[in-house]
């Protein structure tokens, strides 16, 4: 793997990590790394975007079916609202 530190890196040397959350980050940083080399292959961030997505929600409906996929999905707007998922935000 590289060393270069991903954007999706969000864990703090500081903080303990529960077992499911540092395996969560473990996984982001995986596929941060997969990201990574995609784009250096000239795929764009976009396209790699709508894939993930993809990727995950076919994994939600495989693992939980439908009906509890669609619950999840149902979360994310409060989710992104309160910048749960903005890169750029500053916790405190």
């Amino acid at each position: 793997m590289r060393t270069t530190k991903s954007p999706f890196s969000a864990a703090d040397a500081g903080t303990p990590l529960s077992s499911d959350h540092a395996e969560q980050q473990m996984a982001l940083e995986y596929l941060a790394e997969a990201w990574n080399m995609a784009e250096e292959d000239g795929i764009s961030s976009v396209a790699l975007a709508h894939a993930s997505i993809f990727a995950a929600l076919a994994t939600l409906v495989r693992a939980h079916g439908e009906t509890v996929a669609a619950e999840i999905i149902a979360a994310l707007p409060e989710r992104i609202e309160a910048g749960e998922y903005n890169l750029d935000r500053s916790l405190q």
